[in-house]
């Protein structure tokens, strides 16, 4: 069974919830105030299943209790029987013979365009409603602009209210609503005339509905699941309860969510789908969850339900607008607007990339002709601009958005979001462009590529990729596959060109740098060098020092990376220097001098004497026993063997007795009894040492 949701939407009092009505035998008015006033406030839902009938391919609603037939038939000239052409297509198309419609019922008045907002974001068929007895009015404008700038592709004029006028009124206002759809996505599409008060005209629009809807592309219901929320109540005996349109994904009763952007978990304890029990949920059905975890407090219209740990809310968004020719006026820099998207509704500053962002070599931009770089967008105007917005919000590319203007508010534009990580600084709008446009392609290599090049030497995570863009983790991994050009590396993407620049630009650079300001010093730390290379990711950094070594572009030692042959480097005077700081400690045995004492004596500074005291350190001539004492180490190792030797006569030995046998002072003599328990040669037990 397919499921699609078919919204309503025209001026106020033109029959929208009287069709439906008429349609589904449900009354989507369900406010007090909404049956006193005699208008729709808030929205409103109902559904209807239709089939063919046996005899003939005429669609009707089959009662509740009644089975869909399968053998209406027809017979063909070759005397064989085959059903009808009208059946067969809903056959095929939907697999059966039942197709699942979920109203959306959305109030006209203009006091209430926000509530409509919330309601048409989701969904698939519009019906486009016209009273005979006004034809086109304000909000039937207004509500068609919004349709078009929300990409809504498929749907039927439907004129009500047909008993209501003569046949000539009637005609004027069908050539009126046909000059009013030229242009449009209506345009040569139905329009039906009907009457909710007699039924004239329904089975006529259900044909068309069926018709209409085999052309609607079925939602994705492999994504990740996303379920904006329009109403949010208790239930008695059940608890909290949400609505929505579930525009992708799956869920499931005992699924764990999490509400964005508040990041609050719940458990879904059951779910319903059009009025009924269910265990699932699918991408383009009208669903109801009850949550446990969450109060109806803790909710509200414009949340959105997802996966938990997966998505990441965002306060600013690039954007290609669209403004209507009918807008009043120009949009200026960081002029407020109210922004709606799916179910939400925030307020939202209009930030422009503007020319002196462009570097002086800024030719064109990829994609659009000409480029446009402005501080403002004139009516008609479509452009890539960056929203700021009041509120967090999930939003993800390709998501619809509606603007309406801060004072008086009255729908001016909507586009298309293109990324959901804008940058917060200034930068050079033809590049920034080019890159909009590359990840706003319907090529999902091209924009995971331009997502990944643009992430620089950084690269992008798995995760990150995933909150980005939508797309499922599996879904990455089988864009990769054709996509040479992108390198993973445990869980990070990384493009291929850019790892081997790494390389061959900044980490030899690095290391060349070093060399030439350190002399002395056999290599750098590999953390230190990559926190050079702007705190590239560990693992990255792990695989260009690996193609690096092996390209024998560079030297590992231990911890210590270099470039090959630069090694330590001196001159005389450090030479000679060297031979005098080695040749001191080695002459002195366990007397040694200190350290401040030799370096003093040198005839090269006392910085560059630092370095050299270091080298030696390193080459494990020079041993540092404490803060204060080093030690050759010949010396440490003739104190081996000493306490070896010793072991023979006792496995015991006292500071004393130490003392004694070394012929050193205390000075050195705990120090170098801590060394010797360091290095496991001895083993404190109370004021003796054991020898190990």
């Amino acid at each position: 069974m397919k499921s699609i949701i078919v919204g309503t939407a025209g001026h106020i009092d033109h029959g929208k919830t009287a069709l439906v009505k008429a349609l589904t035998g449900i009354d989507a008015d369900r406010l007090a105030e909404e049956k006193r006033r005699g208008i729709t406030i808030d929205l409103g839902f109902a559904h209807m299943d239709l089939a063919l009938s046996a005899e003939s391919a005429e669609p009707r609603t089959p009662r509740p209790t009644e089975a869909v037939s399968n053998q209406g038939s027809e017979v063909q000239d070759d005397g064989r029987t085959r059903r009808p052409r009208l059946h067969d297509s809903l056959r095929n198309e939907f697999g059966g013979e039942t197709l699942r419609l979920g109203f959306v019922d959305v109030p006209g008045h203009e006091r209430f365009v926000r509530n409509m907002l919330a309601g048409v974001g989701g969904i698939d068929l519009v019906l486009l409603v016209i009273a005979a007895d006004e034809s086109i009015m304000p909000q039937t404008r207004e509500h068609f602009d919004i349709l078009q700038l929300l990409g809504v592709r498929r749907g039927i004029a439907v004129i009500t209210k047909a008993d209501t006028v003569d046949a000539e009124t009637l005609d004027v206002v069908r050539m009126e609503v046909d000059e009013f759809l030229r242009g449009s996505f209506l345009e040569g599409q139905p329009i039906v005339t009907v009457s909710a008060l007699t039924g004239a005209g329904l089975d006529e629009l259900k044909r068309a509905m069926i018709a209409a809807a085999g052309e609607v592309q079925a939602r994705d219901s492999q994504a990740l699941a996303r379920l904006p929320i329009d109403r949010v109540f208790t239930m008695k005996g059940f608890g909290t309860v949400v609505t929505g349109t579930l525009i992708a994904g799956t869920i499931h009763r005992e699924d764990e969510l999490e509400v964005f952007p508040t990041g609050r978990r719940v458990r879904v304890r059951g779910v319903q789908v059009h009025g009924e029990s269910a265990e699932v949920a699918v991408a383009g059905q009208r669903t109801a969850l009850n949550l446990a975890g969450a109060s109806t407090e803790d909710l509200a219209r414009g949340m959105t339900l997802a996966p938990p740990e997966t998505f990441v809310t965002t306060k600013r968004v690039d954007v290609k607008l669209r403004l209507l020719a009918s807008a009043a006026r120009a949009l200026k820099n960081r002029a407020r607007v109210h922004f709606h998207a799916n179910t939400m509704e925030t307020v939202a500053e209009i930030a422009f990339y503007t020319r002196s962002e462009i570097t002086p070599t800024a030719a064109g931009t990829v994609g659009m002709e000409p480029p446009r770089y402005s501080n403002q967008i004139a009516p008609g105007e479509e452009m890539f601009v960056q929203f700021r917005l009041r509120d967090a919000v999930l939003l993800l590319p390709g998501d619809r958005f509606i603007i309406r203007q801060f004072s008086p508010v009255v729908t001016i534009g909507g586009g298309t979001i293109v990324a959901n990580d804008a940058p917060l600084k200034a930068i050079d709008a033809r590049l920034h462009f080019d890159f909009l446009e590359r990840r706003s392609d319907p090529s999902r290599q091209v924009a995971l590529r331009s997502l990944v090049v643009a992430s620089g030497m950084r690269g992008i995570s798995i995760g990150e990729a995933v909150a980005r863009t939508g797309w499922r983790s599996a879904d990455i991994g089988s864009i990769l596959v054709n996509v040479d050009d992108i390198m993973r590396i445990g869980e990070v993407l990384i493009s291929r060109k850019l790892l081997e620049m790494m390389i061959s630009r900044p980490l030899l650079s690095q290391l060349d740098s070093f060399h030439k300001r350190n002399p002395l010093v056999p290599g750098v730390s590999k953390e230190e060098l990559r926190e050079q290379l702007s705190g590239v990711r560990p693992e990255v950094f792990a695989k260009v020092l690996e193609d690096a070594s092996h390209a024998k572009q560079i030297e590992i030692a231990g911890d210590l990376v270099r470039l090959p042959g630069h090694g330590v480097v001196m001159k005389d005077d450090e030479a000679e220097s060297k031979k005098t700081i080695e040749a001191a400690f080695a002459a002195a045995g366990l007397k040694v001098p200190a350290l401040s004492e030799v370096i003093a004596s040198l005839k090269v500074d006392k910085a560059r004497a630092q370095k050299i005291v270091t080298l030696l350190l390193r080459e494990k001539l020079l041993v540092k026993v404490s803060d204060e004492l080093v030690f050759h180490r010949s010396a440490l190792e003739a104190l081996r063997r000493q306490m070896a030797a010793f072991k023979v006569k006792s496995t015991k030995i006292e500071v004393v007795k130490f003392k004694e046998m070394t012929g050193v002072s205390r000075k050195y003599a705990i120090p170098l009894l801590e060394y010797l328990d360091r290095e496991r040669v001895t083993r404190r037990v109370g004021d003796a040492r054991e020898i190990l």
